[in-house]
């Protein structure tokens, strides 16, 4: 990052930013080679997308009922912004039934792979080598992290619900509308609701995934940044994704490059996020906040 610095006029402005700790974060993405990591995490991601969204569609059918499953697919799809009508999600659940156990057994091939691909990016980003164990056990930490993962977004899937449901209902009760500067607060106390679900997702990645020890004042401050941005990157990018997703020119492909391209920039708001969890205070991007264990603990 060295001619950024060097650039006229911007140098000494650029040499200042890249000593504070979000600047040395981004040195320690550039060392690492970050496009590389998010290009992978995104590859594995994209394919467990649809495995996933099938079988907590198949789960939602059985358990839940049929408001319940309408407000479960309105937060799903709340986090694709701009292409989740392309996505058809009610189709999902209509046929989730018939092909649940397949998708079962898929996300489990698929997401132990991105688990495995999660974990050694982010292991990568610490700059930790692959730890040296047996295979299997391995992917019997992995399988416990994926379920830990699946209970971390549903529990903030449900505090999410819950507390917009305590939003709506205190709104109406203050007599609130959705117009002038009624709307302006509840919007604002929706974003707050889905940052706070974001963080708490947050926390169990960039603690537990890596297998990595930061301290506790880096990985609050991470996972806010992460929660902040992503649902930033939701408000910003939606128009964007929605223009590339309805191109005739990319005719049948353009809801799947839509997809990466919105993976690919939470992969990158991931990676930088766990950047500044094992950035130091010491003026050297390589070395780690806290030396991190060997091995991930689940």
């Amino acid at each position: 990052m060295d001619w950024l610095k060097n650039l006229p006029v911007v140098g000494p402005w650029m040499a200042r930013l890249m000593e504070t700790h979000a600047g040395r974060a981004f040195e320690r993405l550039d060392q690492v080679k970050w496009t590389r990591l998010a290009a992978a995490m995104t590859f594995t991601s994209f394919l467990a997308l649809f495995p996933l969204l099938t079988l907590t569609a198949a789960a939602a059918a059985g358990t839940l009922s049929t408001a319940q499953q309408r407000t479960l697919q309105d937060k799903t799809a709340e986090q694709v912004p701009g292409i989740s009508d392309q996505l058809n999600i009610e189709e999902l659940v209509a046929n989730a039934g018939t092909v649940g156990l397949i998708a079962g057994a898929l996300l489990l091939f698929t997401g132990l792979s991105w688990v495995d691909s999660m974990r050694g990016c982010l292991r990568a980003v610490w700059e930790m080598p692959d730890p040296d164990e047996n295979i299997l056990l391995t992917k019997a930490k992995d399988l416990g992290v994926l379920f830990g993962l699946g209970g971390a977004v549903l529990t903030t899937l449900v505090i999410s619900t819950v507390a917009s449901g305590m939003v709506g209902r205190l709104a109406r009760a203050m007599g609130l509308d959705e117009g002038g500067v009624g709307g302006v607060l509840l919007g604002i106390a929706a974003f707050a609701v889905a940052v706070l679900a974001d963080f708490l997702l947050l926390l169990y990645v960039l603690r537990m995934v890596p297998g990595a020890h930061p301290s506790k004042r880096r990985l609050v401050e991470a996972a806010l940044i992460g929660a902040v941005g992503f649902e930033l990157l939701k408000l910003l990018l939606s128009g964007y994704i929605q223009g590339v997703a309805a191109k005739s020119m990319y005719g049948a492909f353009g809801v799947p490059i839509a997809l990466l391209l919105w993976i690919n920039f939470t992969c990158k708001l991931l990676l930088y996020s766990a950047a500044w969890t094992a950035t130091a205070k010491s003026s050297s991007p390589s070395t780690a906040a806290v030396a991190p264990s060997a091995t991930a603990t689940v």
